[in-house]
């Protein structure tokens, strides 16, 4: 999954730069850990259907991944509420 910015064609914000090593990393950054956790719960299942893990480490794997995509789709869900609460607003 690509997530791609939207480029605004008002002048950007004034303040402070981001920095390279960390900072908010926006939304996009919280779809790719949700696609991470998933993909770390699918090698353990196959590794526990293998018979080279635990029942254990699947189980938590699985729940992390369901965690985060639960926060993920909170957050599209509350994201586009308030876009469209901003688009129904006269002017």
């Amino acid at each position: 999954m690509r997530v791609e910015l939207l480029v605004s064609d008002a002048a950007p914000a004034r303040g402070p730069l981001p920095t390279a090593g960390g900072g908010d990393r926006g939304f996009g950054a919280l779809l790719d850990a949700a696609g991470s956790a998933l993909g770390r719960a699918d090698e353990a299942e196959s590794a526990f259907a293998a018979h080279h893990g635990g029942l254990q480490a699947m189980v938590v794997e699985r729940a992390r991944a369901d965690i985060a995509l639960t926060v993920a789709a909170t957050a599209a869900q509350r994201t586009a509420q308030a876009v469209s609460t901003l688009l129904g607003m006269q002017v």
